[in-house]
């Protein structure tokens, strides 16, 4: 019963560590190489991305908070807050490069999803 419950603990820390979320320098890295940006402005994104970022798990840890949430509950919560947040950042991004590519109807709901699944393969 212990060898199976130890097995149990193992494979939920391995799953756990695995579908982690990307670390803030990751996830502004791969916004930087979207947008081709180098030298002087790729550096200002990043330092102004990753401090964004900063702030976002404390707006995550604050509804959590509101919500009373405790324990292991909380840390799923936050974690899904978090990821949510990235693919709303994601989501924005690809409708902004869709409307500056003037698509429409189902052109652009092609490109916003073939957009949003490559956005979130890089992540």
């Amino acid at each position: 019963m212990k060898k199976s419950l130890a097995l149990l603990a193992f494979t939920v820390l391995s799953i756990g560590s695995a579908l982690a979320a990307p670390s803030p320098t990751e996830v502004c890295a791969s916004q930087a190489a979207e947008k081709k940006l180098s030298g002087a402005a790729k550096n200002s994104f990043l330092t102004k991305c990753e401090k964004d970022m900063a702030t976002m798990p404390s707006q995550c840890e604050g509804q959590a908070k509101e919500k009373k949430l405790a324990g292991a509950a909380k840390n799923s919560f936050i974690k899904k807050c978090e990821n949510d947040a990235a693919a709303s950042s994601v989501s924005n991004q690809c409708e902004a490069k869709a409307k500056e590519k003037k698509l429409a109807g189902a052109a652009k709901n092609s490109f916003v999803s073939k957009c949003q699944k490559d956005g979130m393969a890089t992540k």
